[in-house]
């Protein structure tokens, strides 16, 4: 009973645009945030077809239900799984069933349609709900792609490979393939449900939208490594960052919601995942310069956010600019707070918004605020880019990309500004790919008085022998015999400098 009180509690709130389903949905604290998200989201779907039946049998009269409670009961009970409830509830809905059952066929009739789906009004099918196909992310640190599709097929499951276009994830039946972008997600019809799959209970799956697993995918951080999810729960991308890890290094995550950190801990459990440390605390409260917190390399930040990129929500739900503006303004606080730490590398910033305010607008002023930091260029073969300047980030829709509304950035720490970590001047080499200036204008300053001609003689590693003579300049041809062993002596001294410079420069540390 708690599922559907809670569930027409948000359905309620959500239809009077008090603030996005999907916020609604994970500050409920409900216990099972997946089955009440799918609940929420499909009876609002339906939402009209739901009125239209609970009003022509007279439903509330004969109940007394409130209309929100009526609209997610009958949905279960005629387009869902069933009722999971007892009590009068069922009961009622129960005695009513062939009532119920015979006004649906009559608007079916009416309407000329054999399925349910059709039923669902043009203008949510137009955002591309019925594209979605259902993707899974196997889970690396219990399975490996290969045994998971195996077993797919030995389940009678049709196997085609990876797909090459958006239409190939056009599915149906029991065919299913592997995403062309994300090698670790598999894609079938957008009718299979895996909630009772054992793959799933086993943790080998993890349900989790391919747009979802973006923001741990362009990251990417290496086995060894320190990362941290500033706002972690519900938990699935922690979960796919400590695969990325293969469960080596540390993986910090943080939420200021108790009970959505102790959901997490139950998922990461059955994930296999153990380099994590969960902390119940507000990410902007976090010290950076803490010593548990200094040595963080990768953040992953995908704060709260209107959720208009959820497909299940309708078209005109948080546009309003007052709440858009107050989301902005605390996303920038979290990615300014996140750059803040001293040995980040690289940041990931994402959302489930489609809206510039929260996206674009906000990774723009981060920019102008840090300087040390740039946006790095993710996913070329990536079909939709962000909207101008930013063509360097990713966004990700029902029509393009046959996902749920999304945005990625991927901001990473100018390599100018690493030269603190680089030894010290007097001893670097002219490497080639980085400090061919910085060691010739090292030889320049420790040679002045012979500087015109040292500024053609700077080292390059391996270019020619170490006795190579240079060329007399004409100044010392006008000079005549006289000059000459002083010249001589000069050149000397500078070959014996370039020889011992040559005996102390360190191997050019690797870029990879």
């Amino acid at each position: 009973m708690a599922l559907y009180v809670k569930a027409a509690e948000i359905l309620e709130k959500a239809e009077n645009k008090q603030a996005a389903l999907k916020t609604l949905v994970y500050d409920s604290k409900f216990s099972n945030i997946k089955q009440l998200f799918a609940l929420v989201c499909e009876a609002q779907k339906f939402s009209s077809v739901l009125e239209e039946i609970i009003g022509s049998t007279r439903l509330l009269k004969l109940t007394k239900l409130r209309l929100p409670l009526a609209k997610v009961l009958v949905y279960d009970l005629l387009l869902g799984r069933g009722l999971k409830c007892g009590g009068t509830w069922k009961a009622a809905l129960l005695k009513n069933r062939p009532r119920l059952q015979a006004a649906l066929a009559r608007i079916k009739v009416r309407q000329g349609v054999s399925d349910n789906q059709d039923l669902i009004p043009a203008s949510v099918q137009q955002r591309g709900d019925q594209l979605l196909p259902r993707y899974v992310r196997v889970n690396t640190l219990k399975t490996s792609l290969e045994d998971a599709v195996d077993y797919l097929k030995r389940e009678g499951f049709m196997y085609q490979g990876r797909a090459r276009t958006p239409d190939d994830l056009k599915l149906k039946g029991k065919t299913f393939v592997q995403d062309m972008h994300i090698p670790e997600i598999l894609a079938f019809s957008p009718k299979k449900d895996f909630h009772d799959h054992f793959l799933y209970k086993a943790g080998h799956l993890i349900l989790q939208d391919k747009a979802s697993c973006l923001p741990a995918h362009v990251l990417d951080p290496p086995p060894g490594s320190v990362v941290l999810d500033a706002c972690a729960a519900p938990g699935n991308k922690t979960s796919h960052l400590a695969a990325l890890m293969k469960n080596k290094g540390r993986l910090l995550a943080f939420d200021l919601d108790a009970k959505r950190l102790s959901t997490m801990s139950t998922l990461l459990l059955r994930a296999g995942v153990t380099c994590h440390q969960l902390s119940h605390q507000d990410f902007l409260k976090v010290d950076p310069q803490a010593p548990e917190h200094r040595e963080v390399e990768y953040i992953l930040l995908d704060p709260s956010c209107s959720g208009s990129g959820m497909v299940c929500l309708r078209e005109d739900s948080d546009t309003d600019e007052a709440r858009l503006k107050s989301l902005a303004s605390f996303q920038l606080k979290c990615l300014n707070h996140a750059l803040s730490f001293p040995r980040l590398s690289r940041l990931v910033y994402s959302t489930c918004s489609v809206h510039r305010q929260e996206n674009e607008d906000v990774v723009l002023a981060c920019l102008q605020q840090n300087s040390l930091f740039r946006l790095v260029p993710v996913l070329p073969q990536w079909p939709e880019r962000g909207l101008q300047p930013l063509s360097q980030c990713l966004r990700a829709s029902p029509s393009s990309t046959r996902t749920h509304g999304f945005f990625v950035a991927l901001l990473q720490r100018r390599t100018e500004e690493d030269a603190d970590d680089r030894p010290e001047p007097t001893s670097v080499a002219a490497c080639p790919s980085e400090s061919l200036g910085t060691a010739s204008a090292l030889k320049r300053a420790a040679e002045s008085e012979c500087e015109a001609s040292e500024s053609e003689d700077a080292p390059e590693p391996s270019a020619e022998p170490a006795d190579t003579q240079d060329p007399p300049t004409t100044q010392q041809t006008e000079r005549g015999e006289a000059a000459a062993p002083s010249a001589q002596k000069k050149k000397k001294k500078r070959k014996r400098r370039k020889k011992n410079n040559k005996t102390q420069e360190p191997v050019c540390p690797s870029t990879h």
